[in-house]
């Protein structure tokens, strides 16, 4: 799969871009967004790289992180865990070029999502047509 990251590091550190302080008109998903770059990847919660994800932020190093956060959310489920939809869905959601640019995570994420537990209807729909975009070989 791809490199590991510094998962002490922020994106800010990683991408090696400050945003500074949000406008003062942005809404609070805009606020938490620049919070939550500021803060080293390794203690982003799932439902935190969701909203990451499904804005576009830090996708070099959130989406392999997001696949083993699944992997890691799927083992949860089988022992008896809960299993929130937010991330699975903010990744497959992502524009295809993404998966073009980035063939070994979306391989990946392929294996990981045929592994999940039961989604929603909501989810599995787009999981299922992630999966079918995807070229045979991925």
């Amino acid at each position: 799969m791809t490199q590991p990251v510094d998962r002490t590091k922020s994106l800010e550190e990683l991408d090696g871009e400050r945003w500074g302080d949000p406008p003062i008109d942005a809404t609070s998903l805009v606020r938490t967004v620049y919070e939550w770059r500021r803060r080293p990847i390794g203690t982003l919660e799932p439902h935190e790289l969701a909203r990451l994800i499904g804005q576009d932020v830090g996708l070099p190093w959130l989406l392999p992180l997001g696949v083993e956060t699944l992997r890691e959310e799927a083992e949860k489920v089988a022992a008896g865990g809960f299993f929130d939809g937010d991330l699975p869905y903010a990744m497959v959601t992502r524009n295809p070029e993404v998966w073009t640019e980035n063939p070994e995570i979306a391989h990946e994420l392929k294996k990981t999502v045929s592994k999940l537990p039961e989604m929603s209807r909501y989810v599995k729909q787009e999981v299922d047509a992630f999966l079918v975009s995807l070229p045979e070989d991925a």
